[in-house]
């Protein structure tokens, strides 16, 4: 009996251990991801973190820089991936970084990404439609905030990428003469022009998807996004610029995250779990309005991904799923 049972152990055991290995396929390794220092990319960053975990990985504490530099930091091997690089506004950050020979572009993790410009809802509806109409120095006064009688618009910070597509967009349609574009902060520059809409003034501004500013200021309600004359984007990149019938000057985006060849190659579930993970833009902007309300501490963040995993539990466990499945 005790010979039995002693030999149904070891089978047990030598059946388990596998499963047991396979549960945890990163076990061992740590991960050096990069972020941005902006607090509205931390959910979906930790919703793949977290599964990058229960997947047995050790993730270190990220680095904190720039869009631009998030590419180069992978491209060098100073980290292993970064999960925020839009496909088409990121493409010049991606080749001078390295490209396809050090890195790759993987998954979707957020589809249908927008950026553009925008104006108060009362001068698109007395025919500010188009970005071109501020060519008029009449039409572009109304948006001057310091009396200068250039049309103010709310821009993009350095490093990010979308001021390469303004900076380019200004002489593309001749606008130099009637428009100034603000770059710094954003969040300041987007304060001052909310505080603007709401003491009844004209406000025009760049903004994107996902991000809580379209809650604050609603497309269709509050504000419009102009149309431009044409699409015209540095370097003579192609895209799809249109959206619901608007050319918004921006391609229509995802995020992605791009991590590095060797890594990929050594980690099939890390692989795998970075080309199934999808989380839904209405989600992320949902989540982005509660960081506006005040939940904006990193526990906050943490607690917004632990309640989205679990309304989720079925689609973050189907990854997991195949990550396993990837590694045996």
């Amino acid at each position: 009996m005790k010979l039995f049972s002693l030999t149904a152990a070891i089978v047990l055991s030598l059946i388990a251990s596998p499963s047991l290995a396979n549960d945890k396929p990163g076990e061992g390794v740590t991960v050096r991801p990069v972020i941005q220092p902006t607090i509205e990319e931390m959910f979906q960053a930790r919703i793949v973190f977290h599964a990058l975990k229960d997947l047995g990985y050790t993730v270190a504490d990220p680095q904190e820089v720039l869009a631009q530099t998030a590419h180069l930091a992978v491209g060098t091997g100073d980290a292993d991936l970064y999960t925020a690089s839009w496909d088409s506004l990121h493409q010049k950050f991606f080749e001078e970084a390295g490209g396809e020979k050090v890195m790759t572009k993987i998954g979707t993790l957020v589809e249908g990404c927008l950026q553009g410009y925008l104006v108060d809802k009362a001068s698109y509806d007395a025919g500010v439609k188009n970005l071109g109409d501020l060519k008029d120095p009449k039409i572009a006064a109304k948006f001057s905030t310091d009396g200068s009688g250039k049309a103010d618009l709310a821009g993009c910070v350095p490093g990010w990428g979308c001021e390469r597509v303004i900076e380019h967009q200004l002489t593309e349609y001749g606008l130099r003469d009637t428009v100034v574009h603000n770059q710094g902060e954003y969040n300041a520059i987007i304060a001052d022009t909310i505080a603007r809409f709401k003491n009844g003034k004209p406000v025009l501004y760049y903004t994107w998807t996902p991000y809580w500013v379209s809650g604050a200021l609603v497309p269709g309600k509050d504000v419009e996004w102009l149309s431009v004359p044409y699409t015209s984007l540095p370097d003579g990149a192609k895209a799809n610029t249109k959206f619901n019938g608007k050319n918004l000057g921006f391609a229509v985006d995802s995020e992605r995250i791009v991590a590095r060849n060797d890594f990929l190659k050594a980690n099939p579930a890390a692989r795998k779990l970075f080309e199934v993970a999808k989380i839904s833009i209405n989600d992320v902007s949902a989540e982005n309005k509660l960081i506006a309300d005040g939940e904006k501490s990193s526990a906050d963040i943490d607690k917004h991904v632990d309640a989205w995993i679990k309304a989720h539990q079925a689609d973050y466990g189907s990854w997991l799923k195949a990550a396993r499945d990837a590694a045996k």
